[in-house]
């Protein structure tokens, strides 16, 4: 684990897409390809404003996400596939991508996303890290051990929160029960992770991360065990973590 802290969201997008750049190029010259997957939210602005400008052979990437809401048409505020078109495809021409639709038939989404996922590793995935400690959808207490790649998981309450805190949605009601998320195990199968987790609102989930051991009830402590997972903060989501050091 490599835990970097800087000043603000932005320095902290940016060198998250620094790293981010160098590990696809890599796999670039490895491989002839690169394989990715991103992660949305608000968490993730300073990132991808930075990571599209990046010296990247783009033709060469497939990029996979992490969830969708079940129901939620694409024209909704809250859709993931419309915040990454908007923030990433219409600003890059990668070689291929992959959306999670959930307004579709869901078994044939899932059998789709679940085979193409599973033909070769993924280089590098970015996997930000929820209020209550969630990656993915996987909400607390997480499945550390469905090998599914993608499958439907119910939101808590507490997730649905923050959605309605970024503003996604005006209400509790107004955000969908369920979700379409990549698992644990498939998360843990990259080759790279990075989270890029600013602000003082992931605070609480950055130090319980830090602090405790391996625990479904805190999905993030989880990143713990894989080789090769940088974490980048700011100065207010690392601001517990100095308190307890």
């Amino acid at each position: 684990m490599k835990i970097n802290i800087l000043e603000s969201a932005d320095q902290s997008g940016l060198e998250a897409a620094r790293e981010s750049a160098k590990l696809i190029n890599e796999a670039i010259s490895v491989n002839g390809t690169a394989r990715i997957v991103l992660s949305t939210g608000a968490s993730q602005f300073e990132f991808l404003q930075h990571f599209v400008k990046m010296d990247i052979a783009w033709d060469k990437v497939e990029m996979f996400h992490l969830d969708e809401y079940v129901g939620l048409p694409e024209a909704h505020p809250a859709s993931f596939r419309k915040y990454l078109k908007e923030r990433f495809l219409q600003h890059v021409d990668v070689r291929k991508y992959w959306l999670v639709d959930g307004e579709g038939n869901l078994n044939e989404v899932l059998d789709r996303l679940n085979e193409e996922i599973g033909k070769a590793p993924i280089d590098v995935a970015l996997i930000g890290i929820g209020e209550n400690a969630h990656i993915a959808f996987n909400d607390p207490p997480a499945d550390f051990d469905d090998d599914r790649p993608f499958k439907i998981v119910d939101l808590s309450d507490t997730c649905k929160m923050q959605q309605v805190g970024e503003g996604w949605c005006a209400t509790l009601e107004d955000v969908p029960k369920q979700a379409i998320s990549m698992s644990v195990q498939q998360i843990l199968k990259s080759r790279n992770v990075i989270s890029v987790v600013p602000r003082q609102a992931k605070a609480r989930a950055i130090m319980d991360t830090l602090k405790n051991g391996i625990d479904v009830n805190i999905p993030a402590t989880i990143m713990k065990s894989h080789a090769n997972w940088s974490l980048y903060l700011d100065k207010q989501s690392s601001s517990l973590v100095y308190e307890w050091c």
